[in-house]
This record gives structure tokens, sequence and C-alpha cells, in this order.
């Protein structure tokens, strides 16, 4: 069928891709395979709600960071459904010895792919939907549930539709079902692993630049930043970049490579016309990836460069409005530093910096990147007498004693230069855990979620049955 009639209505009634999707519907959730997929998932996301809320150790977990976790898992769970359903739709067919009859009907191959596409994306709407009153009950209130529900949704589509389209298209590659589910996991597997990396692992540039090129890694990171780490999407929206490109690159390869060689066999990606499609769309990857990969390093750079050739350094004051101060894991500390120019000349640029350290020492090494969404900032230099207020932000991750304290870097006067840092007081911080979270109000979601599934699967498997009985 021509591209212009592609998308027209078969006899009279609905198209043919609105056919095929109802019918690969039916298949996945009267079929109860995705019903089946959802309830392990429910049980281990109710299992692990459960644990988070009572475990004396894990309750001091601030509320941020448990939405946080609650919504990674969601995500992935519903990326290797997508897989898992992509992976099955034309090698399962081809197994089932069914594709033949869909092939011999009088509508396109586009018209095909695009109804089981849209068929085997409908699992993730599901899993998101059932992962937000495991985050509303562990947000406790907290205002990142907005920030985790619009921005989950997001990454969350753009993987797995872009996962999806993946598994297909190995799925189209494949004559045995065995063989594309075995790929389709490996590629799933092949970019999970990297992000359970430790993160010492993942500093650097190196390890920075990894985690940007890794389409499950890099929401991963953006996600953690802006909702644990209070960050702003102004520091972070070239991390939204590798999802975006996988995203449209996946759609791509699927709709305009794999879509007109559908056939009752395996593809073979030989022939001359395929090897230029592929060659293509591997070409517009890599020189999208290539085009933007300064990007991340650049953002990496950013502060570390100095400013040329400067005036001497001059005595500075460093004060700080706080000196102690109690909070509850999970709450913000905000406070302000102000530098003074005591000399009688104009100061060099300055450098702010905040460390914050533990002041038990059988305690965690405190790692200020996860405590604070901004740890430097820089100031113009200040004529004689003059003064710089500068404001800051600190999220109490866990309890205990730490302390916060500031130094003001004049900028050396050029390379093989130094200066002399001013210190400001330190600020006590007395962190205490945070117990508002209650595991009995857990409960009923950690139970109600699975009991409700389970009652669907038993339904629809109920009137399947009695559906073959009566036809028999």
């Amino acid at each position: 069928m021509s591209g212009g009639a592609e998308f027209t209505r078969s006899g009279g009634g609905a198209p043919t891709w609105w056919v095929v999707m109802l019918k690969e519907l039916h298949e996945l959730w009267v079929g109860g395979r995705a019903l089946t997929l959802l309830l392990i998932y429910t049980v281990l996301l109710g299992i692990m709600s459960w644990v988070l809320s009572s475990n004396s150790e894990l309750s001091l977990i601030p509320p941020k960071e448990m939405v946080f976790e609650t919504l990674k898992g969601a995500i992935a769970v519903g990326v290797f459904i997508g897989v898992i359903i992509g992976a099955d739709s034309v090698s399962g067919e081809r197994e089932r010895a069914t594709l033949e009859g869909l092939l011999l009907t009088p509508t396109s191959r586009r018209q095909i792919i695009v109804g089981k596409f849209f068929a085997a994306i409908s699992p993730w709407p599901a899993a998101f939907s059932v992962a937000l009153p495991y985050m509303w009950v562990l947000s406790q209130g907290d205002e990142v549930l907005g920030q985790a529900a619009r921005w989950g949704l997001l990454f969350g589509t753009l993987l797995a539709v872009a996962f999806t389209a993946t598994g297909m298209l190995v799925s189209y590659w494949c004559t045995s079902n065995r063989t594309s589910l075995f790929v389709g996991l490996g590629i799933y597997v092949f970019f999970l692993i990297p992000t359970q990396l430790p993160g010492q692992a993942q500093t650097g540039r190196p390890g920075r630049f990894l985690q940007w090129v890794n389409p499950m890694q890099a929401p991963d990171f953006f996600l953690e930043k802006l909702l644990v780490n209070n960050r702003t999407f102004a520091e972070l929206w070239h991390w939204t970049i590798t999802p975006a490109v996988f995203f449209a690159f996946s759609l791509m390869l699927l709709f305009l490579y794999a879509r007109p060689g559908l056939q009752l066999t395996a593809a073979r990606p030989g022939l001359p016309w395929a090897k230029r499609r592929l060659a293509t769309t591997g070409i517009f990857l890599v020189g999208a990836l290539a085009a933007l990969a300064p990007i991340p390093l650049r953002a990496l750079q950013m502060g570390q460069e100095g400013g040329g050739m400067m005036s001497q350094a001059a005595p500075l004051v460093l004060g700080i409005d706080q000196t102690t101060v109690t909070l509850r894991a999970g709450e913000p500390l905000f406070f302000e530093t102000t530098v003074t120019n005591n000399s009688s000349q104009p100061s060099a640029d300055l450098i702010l910096a905040m460390n914050i350290i533990n002041l038990d020492a059988m305690g965690d090494i405190v790692d200020p990147e996860d405590w604070s969404p901004q740890r430097t900032q820089y100031q113009a230099g200040l004529a004689p007498g003059a003064s710089a207020s500068n404001s800051w932000r600190v999220n109490a991750i866990v309890d205990g004693d730490f302390m916060i304290y500031l130094v003001a870097i004049p900028q050396p006067a050029g390379e093989g230069a130094t200066s002399h840092p001013a210190a400001s007081p330190g600020i006590h911080l007395t962190v205490t855990p945070f117990t508002r979270l209650n595991p009995g109000g857990v409960l009923p979601f950690a139970i109600g979620g699975p009991v409700l599934l389970l009652l669907a699967l038993i339904y629809v498997y109920r009137r399947r049955r009695r559906g073959i009985d009566e036809g028999g």
C-alpha cells in the first residue's frame, strides 16, 4: 500500500492500526501477561515501602530520597516491561505462526507496527500510576512529590518508549522468541549495570561523561540532583539531551528502517537499502552525540577557570549569620555570609567555597555535594571597605553533629601564584532523626496494592476461562 493510503480505514470501519492495537491490548491485558508483571512489581514496591518506613535505620532517610528511590524503581520496571513486550511483538508472532495471517491483510506494514507499538507501551502508564500512591505516602507532604510526578512521567515516557521500540527492533531481526528476549534483556542490562556502580567510579570527567551518554543513567543523575539535592533545571538541563536523542533515534530506526521490511522471516540487514537506512540513522546518532558531547564537559569545567591577572589579595573578613542550628533530617538550612574588604586596596575576584564535616570521628564521611545544591559561588572584587552577601542552602541528610564552614579565596594573580583564604566561623549543625513517618500508614498501601492487582488478575483469568468454556 502506498504511503498516502497507509492509514485509510478498512471497510469503512476503524483504521487497521487501531484494530491491531486493540487485539494486542486484549492479548496483553486480558491474557494476563501485563497484570502478572505489574503484580510482581507492586509486591516488591510494597515491601520496599514498608522496609523504608519501619526499619529503625532506614526510616531516617529523608522523604525526598525515599520518593526518588521509588520513582527510580518505577522507571526501571516500566523500561523492563517495555523491553520484554517489545521483544515478543514480532518474533513471538513468527514462532506462534500467526504473523502470516497478519501480513496477508490488505494493509500496510506501518499500520501493523504502529498498532503493536502503542499496545506495547501501555504498561508504562499503569506502572507509573501504581507508584504514585507509594510516592505520595512516602513524601509525607513534602513538595518533592509534584516535581517527582512531573519529571518522572517525562523521563519514564522517553525511556519506556525508546526501549520498547528497541525491543521491537530486536524482535524484528530474530526468528526465535527466545533469542529476541535474550538480546533485549542483554541490551537492558548493558545500560542498567553502570547505574549500579559505586559513586567513586562515576566521578571525574570520564565518569561524568559515561553517565551523560547512558540514556538510563543520565535521567537518574538529573532526578537525584533535582529532587534530593535541590539543584535547578538551569544547572542540569544538559542531562536531558541523551534520553531525548535516544528516544528520537529509536523511533526513527523502528518506523523508517524496520517498518518497510516487516516480513514472515527474520529481516536480513545486509540488503543495500537496509545498509543505507542503518548507516543514515547511525550517522545521525553519532553526529548528534558528538556535537553535544562538549556540553557536560563544559558544565563540569564551569568555575574552574580563572580570570587573568588580578591585583594582590587584600585582608578579608568572612562573617556568617548563624553559629548553632538544630534540624530534623530532611529539613533545609538557609543562611547568609558576608565578606568584607578591610584593606585600602581593591580585592581580587573571590571564590567562596563551603564544606561540611562530621564531628564524630567514627561517623560517615560527609559528601557535601549531596548536602548542598551549590557549594561554590563567585564574587567580583570588592572596593576598599565594601562588603557583599551570599545566600546558601544546606539539606540535612542524616542525623548527627556536623560543622559547616566557608572560605573566601582571592583569585591568584597568575600561573604559579597563590593566595591566602579567609575562613568564616563555623555553624554547629545538629541533625535529629526524622521519625514522622508512621509504618502503619504505609501498610495499607503495601498490602492493598498487591491485593487489588491479584483480584484483578483472578477476575481476568476467570472471565477468560468462562469465555473459553462457553465457546467450546
